[in-house]
């Protein structure tokens, strides 16, 4: 893998790359994106067009492989581009204000979707104008975010430092001519990533034979064993409970809040599941405006409720499923939320 020292004295690397576009691009990046709704969505696939064309236009003639795909829309946060063995993610933003980057966590996660670079493309739609401000490759990305153990804010993105991008586009050429895409982002990586995420759904029927995960702790150990738990299940002695310490860093301070799982087997196989949230370290209360919220598999809300002033708990309605259901249950305060995936 390639390294590529940065000197500070290179004045190369202070001079963005520009991509100058046409009349006739920005006409029938209008024309694709019927922009007469003006509506948000299609504004942001407009932006998504402008950066593909210039992108495409930066490409021509510096690498000489075929565009096997294209796709403005899969993902309305971004667009998506093959060309060879390698796929590239356009960021496409308007300005780049806060030193972050948002990428949804669906263009990371699911292999489908997820790409070897992720480009952060600038559009200057009135000046008519592409800025290649950064990429990041795949395995980097990935490094990133566990190393600094990035949550997934809320609308389910990531917010990366634009300090870890590499600024000079030159070297994106280069890993596209002298390295293999595989090594970057193979089909064993993808196979990978859906082992890790597999590996942390949360699998509650092992729960009734006594096999709980990583993280999940008696009731007593994190509340006040003294709290109003309002379990409503039909027999105590059936159920399988488990809380789970939630730290929403700068958000709540130096306090952490407990997810309580309560389980219980139900007729014709089906599992009934009650959530709550519950104060820790010997608070009455739970911060006010917090937000507990139950998804569905494909990340419909189903269930959300909010703490009120001096709440000292609060619960999704109960629910049932059937074995092999999956679900997430998300917490948020603010922007920053932190979300667990379930598997009946």
């Amino acid at each position: 893998m390639f390294k590529f020292p940065v000197k500070y004295t290179d004045l190369r690397l202070l001079i963005p790359e520009i991509i100058w576009l046409e009349s006739e691009h920005l006409e029938q990046a209008k024309k694709m994106c019927n922009l007469n709704g003006e509506t948000e969505h299609s504004w942001q696939k407009y932006l998504n067009s402008l950066a593909l064309m210039g992108f495409k236009k930066w490409l021509d003639g510096r690498i000489s492989y075929p565009i096997v795909n294209q796709d403005i829309s899969a993902v309305e946060t971004a667009c998506h581009l093959q060309i060879g063995d390698f796929k590239f993610s356009l960021i496409a933003i308007e300005h780049l204000l806060d030193e972050v980057v948002t990428i949804h966590q669906d263009i990371i996660n699911i292999p489908k979707f997820a790409a070897h670079f992720y480009v952060v493309l600038e559009v200057l739609e009135e000046e008519a104008e592409i800025i290649i401000r950064g990429f990041l490759r795949h395995d980097e990305l990935v490094n990133a975010r566990s190393r600094m153990n990035l949550p997934i804010l809320q609308e389910d993105f990531y917010q990366i430092p634009f300090s870890i991008f590499d600024t000079e586009p030159n070297h994106l050429l280069y890993y596209c001519k002298f390295t293999e895409a595989s090594a970057i982002l193979s089909p064993a990586n993808s196979g990978d990533l859906l082992e890790f995420l597999n590996k942390n759904t949360i699998k509650l029927s092992q729960w009734l034979q006594g096999a709980f995960d990583d993280g999940w702790q008696t009731i007593d150990t994190l509340i006040n064993p003294e709290a109003n738990l309002a379990f409503s299940t039909r027999n105590v002695m059936e159920a399988a409970r488990r809380a789970k310490l939630i730290d929403l860093g700068v958000q709540l301070g130096s306090q952490t809040v407990a997810l309580l799982v309560n389980i219980i087997e139900e007729n014709e196989g089906k599992l009934g599941v009650l959530i709550q949230l519950h104060p820790t370290g010997g608070e009455k209360f739970l911060p006010p405006l917090l937000k507990l919220t139950l998804l569905s598999k494909s990340g419909k809300v189903l269930q959300e409720v909010q703490s009120r002033i001096q709440d000292n708990y609060i619960q999704l309605k109960p629910f049932k499923g059937e074995a092999g259901k999956s679900f997430s249950i998300k917490v948020t305060l603010g922007d920053t939320s932190i979300q667990e995936s379930f598997e009946m």
